[in-house]
C-alpha cells in the first residue's frame, strides 16, 4: 500500500473543510539571515533592533514576508503540489508581527470551487490562517489555484464563487502594539521621503535590477519548504524549465523597491495579487511602484500606504502593464497590490 502523499487532485477538495497542514517550523534568526543573502532586503525595521526598539518594538521583527513564505509553504504539499498555477491573492492582513523564536502553524479552509470547461482542472479558493505558538494568528490571506484533476470523470462540484474585498479597509488593518514613528531616524533608515511627500498616483522607477539564478531560486523555495513539482523537477513542465516559485518574485521585487520606498516599513496588508507571467532563471527582475492611496492611522507618526508594485522581466522600467487588450503585456511577472506602514 502506497504510503506517499500525492497531494489533492480538484475533486479531493469539498467546500468547507478546514486543513491541518505539517510541519510547524520555529522560527530563528537564519531565516533572517538567508532572506537577506538571497534579496538585497535592507529595510531598517527589519536589519537593527535598536532601531526597532525606538520604533516601539520588542527587537527586529522577521521580515513580513518571510512570514508569508513559512505560512505559504506549509499549504503547498496540501493545496497547490498539483496546481497548473496560482492565480491570485486577496484579503491579506499581518496581524501580529514574527520575532526568532517563534513557532508558525498554518490552516486552510476551502471557501470556493469552480471546474473549468475543459474538465481537466479547476480553480480552488482557500483563506489561509497562520498562527504562532500561543495560537495567536499572525498572517491571514484568501488565495485561488488552479488545480489538475486526478480522475477526469469526477463529478464537478457546485461552483461557489467567494466575494472578495478588492482592498482591504484601512480601518481593518492590524497596527502593531506599540508601534511608534515619532522617533523615527529618516538618516539610519536610508532615505528621507516621508508619508507626506508621495501623492496619489505617483509612479516610481526602482533602477535596480537582478538577474535570477537556478541556485538562488532552489535554496529558496526548500528554505520555505515548497514542494510544488513545477518549482524543483524539470521534467513536470514539458518545456524542461523549473518554474520560480512566485514569492520569490514578490521578495525580490520588494527589496529592489527600498530604492525610492526605504521608508514603506511594514507590509500590513495584501490586497490583490497576480503572477501574470512565468519567471525562469536567467531573467532579470525589475520592478516600479505606483501610490495608490494613503490613509491615517490611530498610531504615533504612522501612516498608511497603498502600493501597487510591479516585477517585470528584461528592458527598461517604463510603467507599462497591459495592453490594449486589457492582458498583461509579455515582460510583467507580477502585480503586487499592497499596504505598508510610513512615518508621516
Amino acid at each position: 500500500m502506497a504510503k506517499t502523499n500525492p497531494g489533492r487532485f480538484f475533486e479531493d477538495y469539498k467546500l468547507g473543510d478546514v486543513i491541518h497542514h505539517a510541519v510547524p517550523r520555529t522560527v530563528a534568526e537564519g531565516e533572517r539571515a538567508l532572506y537577506h543573502a538571497l534579496y538585497p532586503a535592507r529595510h531598517a525595521l527589519y536589519s537593527s533592533d535598536e532601531f526597532a526598539g525606538n520604533c516601539g518594538l520588542d527587537g527586529s521583527p522577521i521580515d513580513d514576508l518571510i512570514a508569508f513564505h513559512i505560512v505559504f509553504g506549509k499549504t503547498v504539499p496540501d493545496i497547490s503540489l498539483n496546481a497548473v498555477a496560482n492565480l491570485g491573492y486577496a484579503e491579506g492582513r499581518w496581524l501580529k508581527p514574527v520575532y526568532p523564536g517563534d513557532t508558525l502553524r498554518s490552516s486552510s479552509e476551502v471557501i470556493g470551487l469552480k471546474q473549468n470547461s475543459n474538465g481537466k482542472s479547476g480553480v480552488v479558493w482557500v483563506r489561509t490562517r497562520g498562527v504562532n505558538q500561543m495560537d495567536e494568528p499572525v498572517l491571514e490571506y484568501v488565495r485561488w489555484v488552479m488545480v489538475r484533476k486526478g480522475d477526469l470523470d469526477a463529478r464537478a462540484p457546485d461552483t461557489v464563487i467567494p466575494d472578495l474585498k478588492d482592498v482591504v479597509d484601512a480601518g481593518d488593518l492590524a497596527i502593531p502594539a506599540g508601534l511608534s514613528f515619532e522617533g523615527y531616524d529618516f538618516t539610519q533608515a536610508g532615505e528621507a521621503h516621508r508619508w507626506g511627500d508621495y501623492e496619489v498616483g505617483e509612479k516610481i522607477d526602482h533602477v535596480d535590477g537582478v538577474t535570477v539564478e537556478e541556485a538562488e531560486h532552489m535554496l529558496a523555495t526548500r528554505l520555505w519548504q515548497n514542494t510544488a513539482k513545477v518549482h524543483f523537477d524539470a521534467t513536470f513542465r514539458p518545456d524542461g524549465h523549473r518554474l520560480i516559485y512566485g514569492g520569490h518574485v514578490i521578495s525580490m521585487a520588494r527589496a529592489l523597491s527600498f530604492n525610492g520606498l526605504a521608508n514603506a516599513q511594514m507590509i500590513v496588508g495584501l490586497n490583490g495579487g497576480a503572477h501574470a507571467n512565468p519567471c525562469f532563471a536567467g531573467d532579470t527582475i525589475r520592478a516600479w511602484s505606483e501610490v495608490l492611496d494613503k490613509a491615517d492611522t490611530d498610531a504615533p507618526g504612522v501612516g498608511a500606504i497603498r502600493l501597487r508594485l510591479v516585477a517585470v522581466k528584461h528592458g527598461t522600467t517604463d510603467f507599462a502593464l497591459k495592453g490594449d487588450d486589457g492582458k498583461y503585456l509579455p515582460g510583467v511577472m507580477l502585480d503586487l497590490d499592497y499596504w505598508a506602514l510610513m512615518p508621516k
